[in-house]
């Protein structure tokens, strides 16, 4: 699709027409609740294995404290961390522990898609539907995600990674950070080829890859504040890459945006349409709020784009995203 013909009036029709053509529904059985997540397997693991060269790690998490992005936004906050047992109650021998024994504890609590994190299947649906064809209804109840919840993924997003730097290559270095895009850039098709042959044969993507595609956002929101980080204008991806993302068949992509796509979004009146074709439709799963920066400053450094990377959520029974601290390995 034609970023320049896209018709901003009908996001009915262009949702449509997209959610058609990127279908995996049954691609991998009615009973399938991995989606995209079935492209990576054994052999392709292996092989991501032997990209491990100088053993040099990076996080690729935000801090989850009271700190974080969230403003309050559809009522997502950032996490509250509260002590149960503390050094002081030690001290004071009033934890009821035989022989000096002292220890502390602690409780949080938080939405599981605060800061750095993982969008589940379930998350998003399209029309009343969800992934591989299931009612929204029978797979998500207030009991939580009866079918796809987050712990179906607890073992199947460890492979290769590939970082497509798009801020590096097209945005405004303001003070040494590495590039940064402007709120409302559209990243297209045609901008993530030119990043990858910019950046060479290891930003190559394929099959049961793993895209981590760094805007910069995140880098001005650690230099500025968060502003409107959480919900406000940003870059990101834009609707016309459904196509890409489904023909290349890779397992998952994450942002350093809160919402993966650009914003404001590409139609007159919509909300996150590129989650509407590509979680349900695609079966893709999608990262947000993922810290690339470090990533990003040792890959232009070494000129090597892909890495062994570990970005496997939290299992929390039922939940339809959960938090993430993706490693990535050199």
């Amino acid at each position: 699709m034609d970023p320049t013909t896209l018709d901003r009036s009908d996001p009915e029709g262009v949702i449509g027409l997209l959610a058609d053509a990127c279908s995996n529904a049954g691609r991998w059985g009615e009973a399938d609740v991995l989606g995209t997540l079935n492209l990576i397997d054994d052999e392709s693991r292996a092989a991501a294995a032997g990209l491990v060269r100088r053993g040099r790690t990076f996080s690729l998490s935000l801090p989850f404290d009271t700190n974080g992005p969230q403003n309050g936004w559809r009522r997502r906050t950032n996490p509250v961390h509260t002590m149960l047992d503390t050094g002081v109650d030690a001290e004071r021998g009033i934890q009821g522990f035989p022989h000096g024994l002292g220890g502390a504890d602690d409780v949080v609590a938080m939405p599981l898609q605060c800061s750095t994190q993982w969008d589940g299947l379930g998350h998003i649906f399209d029309h009343g539907w969800a992934y591989n064809g299931r009612r929204a209804g029978d797979v998500v109840t207030s009991a939580g995600d009866q079918v796809t919840g987050i712990e179906t993924a607890a073992a199947a997003i460890a492979g290769r990674g590939v970082l497509l730097d798009v801020g590096r290559l097209l945005g405004d270095d303001v003070e040494g950070d590495g590039g940064e895009l402007a709120d409302g850039f559209a990243i297209t098709t045609e901008h993530l080829r030119a990043c990858i042959s910019a950046q060479g044969a290891t930003s190559t993507v394929g099959p049961g890859d793993i895209v981590l595609v760094r805007t910069g956002r995140l880098t001005r929101a650690k230099r500025e504040g968060w502003g409107q980080y959480a919900g406000g204008p940003a870059p990101g991806l834009s609707i016309t890459t459904a196509g890409w993302l489904r023909r290349t068949d890779i397992a998952a992509i994450a942002t350093d945006t809160w919402g993966f796509e650009v914003r404001p979004n590409e139609f007159d009146e919509a909300f996150q349409p590129l989650h509407q074709v590509v979680i349900p439709n695609i079966g893709l799963f999608v990262g947000e709020m993922w810290n690339l920066d470090e990533l990003a400053a040792d890959c232009a450094q070494d000129g090597s784009y892909d890495f062994w990377l570990t970005a496997v959520p939290i299992p929390f029974t039922g939940a339809v995203g959960a938090p993430v601290n993706p490693l990535a390995v050199k």
